[in-house]
């Protein structure tokens, strides 16, 4: 791969020789920014899950505040890169320069915006729902959908994966006449893409590439990526199947959702009382020079925290100056790594390229995080009714699309968004499932379980 092919205005649904309309406000990866934001899929996010049950008294992130954080974070290390690869290739041409230095940080700030546009509600609760349904079905579901399913379809259901749904929503169509979903550019779409396989080659950590960990395309995308790939420039992995290697920018992407993830849970967690302004200052204060009293010292921090009387914004203010300072850090191990990034041979993510010194911090951010955080009594609480709702939706639905004639299936139907089409054909079964799941993975958690109570009989709609 080399830095001048990996970038593209080509946008999917569009013939490859159409160039992009002239604008004279917005370029072309910008536009991608502002198609994700007024979608309706992104504004769902603001009822979707991130860690901690939604809504509560204390306002904590939602999948929408999160996506908006690391957006942020992504456009400021979009930025450092691109001024670090224009200023290292200086006879490159203005279309090159331009490019690295105006228009990779929008590049990464869409990414970074349509991330977790895929996940479905209650957090990755939601995810092992999904995955738990198909994987334990039985009787007479089972044997309909292995019958009618290839090994990869019916793995994308068994493994599914929000990344790859993430792609999926982007892309497809759906009930339109128009291909192509949203539209985005290549680039921007190569940079969401953070294990560039199919279901069937992905979770198998065997093989020792990063890009198989999960998938990141399910069998009705696979043209979609294969076409990415071979416009971009994107080499496929030699003796596996629909596997390829790793595009350098979703590193950003995949390092400003960990930088804002660990230090924003948490935040959450310190704002619910589940762990002390102490405790937070002893796991980030450590990233920072010990000696000196410069503006990213110890010293220095400590004394412009003693100064701040509110407990949150001691912390915030520590959040602020982490952020930036591993900014700088992961911009330059970025570089570091640029002759690996581009042979697709980097198989850890940014985190794990820094010093030593910061990833034992990392660790202990990690150790401290699954311990307190991510299994506190209420995380715990709606993951497990995360379980019992989508499994209990799909239980329904699923039926309801491989037995239409019955007379509770016709009316349950009745209910799926048009957005979501159904075919309910012997021939349709991998469509129709997958109509299902979008629907589910689409909703908010509210909606999900009102939704859930209703056709359950929990709670008794009203006449509107």
């Amino acid at each position: 791969m080399n830095w001048e092919t990996l970038y593209s205005s080509q946008r999917t649904g569009s013939a490859g020789h159409k160039t992009a309309a002239y604008d004279p406000v917005r370029n072309s990866f910008q536009r991608d920014y502002d198609r994700i934001i007024f979608s309706s899929a992104f504004r769902r996010l603001q009822n979707k899950t991130q860690v901690f049950p939604l809504p509560g008294s204390v306002f904590v992130h939602n999948r929408l505040t999160h996506s908006l954080e690391v957006t942020s974070v992504g456009r400021s290390l979009g930025k450092a890169v691109g001024e670090l690869i224009a200023a290292k290739y200086p006879e490159k041409g203005s279309d090159f320069k331009e490019f690295y230095r105006h228009e990779l940080a929008s590049v990464i700030a869409s990414a970074c915006l349509s991330h977790d546009i895929g996940n479905p509600p209650f957090g990755h609760s939601g995810e092992d729902a999904i995955r738990t349904f198909f994987e334990q079905m039985d009787g007479e579901v089972k044997t309909k959908i292995t019958n009618a399913l290839t090994p990869n379809q019916l793995r994308d259901f068994v493994k599914f994966e929000g990344n790859s749904n993430a792609l999926r929503v982007l892309t497809h169509q759906y009930s339109e006449n128009e291909l192509g979903g949203y539209r985005l550019t290549y680039a921007t779409l190569a940079a969401i893409v953070k294990y560039p396989c199919a279901s069937i080659s992905g979770f198998d950590k065997k093989t020792g590439l990063i890009a198989t960990k999960k998938s990141g395309f399910f069998d009705s995308e696979i043209g979609t990526y294969q076409q990415i790939a071979e416009t971009l420039g994107i080499p496929a992995i030699a003796g596996l199947e629909n596997v390829y290697a790793r595009h350098p920018y979703v590193y950003l992407t995949e390092a400003a959702d960990d930088v804002c993830y660990r230090v924003i849970d948490l935040e959450d967690a310190h704002r619910l009382h589940i762990t002390s302004t102490e405790k937070f200052e002893s796991l980030f204060l450590p990233f920072f020079e010990e000696e000196g009293d410069g503006y990213e010292t110890q010293g220095y921090i400590r004394k412009k925290v003693a100064n701040i009387n509110d407990a949150n914004q001691k912390v915030q203010y520590i959040r602020a100056l982490w952020i930036g300072l591993m900014t700088k850090k992961l911009a330059k191990v970025f570089m570091e790594n640029e002759a690996a990034l581009l042979d697709g041979t980097l198989q850890k993510d940014l985190l794990k390229c820094l010093p030593a010194a910061d990833y034992e911090l990392i660790e202990k951010i990690n150790e401290y995080s699954v311990k307190h955080v991510y299994n506190y009594r209420s995380v715990v609480e709606i993951e497990i009714a995360g379980y019992n709702i989508i499994g209990g939706l799909l239980k329904e639905f699923v039926n309801a699309v491989l037995n239409p004639k019955q007379s509770r299936s016709a009316k349950l139907i009745k209910l799926v968004s048009t957005q979501f089409p159904l075919q309910l054909t012997e021939s349709s079964v991998y469509s129709d499932i997958q109509s299902i799941v979008d629907f589910i993975a689409g909703m908010t958690d509210l909606y999900a379980i009102d939704l859930y109570r209703k056709i359950t009989g929990i709670t008794i709609p009203e006449i509107k």
